[in-house]
């Protein structure tokens, strides 16, 4: 018999990504970015968000440390979402003029 991990706080429907339960919006993703780009303590995260719940941040975070290899798969596949799309933008006419001017 095996028992399922169940983390409070946090909400995993199968193939979606996993969200708070109390602000779905929230993805576990964006609270580990925060954590992997800037190094900030939980307490940090609920400082720079304050509607972050210091219980909902540790939550997350158990469940990045647990299944780290499909929070950090999410967040790739978000950067080269990003990625491409910025590709296929036409510079602004700010950044064109700019970098006609050799300021860019």
């Amino acid at each position: 018999m095996t028992s399922a991990l169940i983390y409070p706080h946090i909400e995993k429907v199968a193939g979606q990504p996993a969200r708070l339960h109390r602000i779905p919006r929230v993805r576990v993703a964006q609270i580990v970015m925060d954590y992997l780009a800037y190094g900030w303590s939980v307490e940090e995260m609920c400082r720079q968000h304050s509607y972050l719940m210091q219980s909902e941040a540790h939550a997350a975070m158990a469940y990045y440390f647990d299944f780290q290899a499909e929070i950090e798969q999410e967040i790739r596949t978000e950067w080269e979402q990003v990625q491409q799309e910025k590709s296929l933008l036409s510079p602004s006419p700010f950044f064109v003029r700019m970098r006609a001017k050799g300021l860019l």
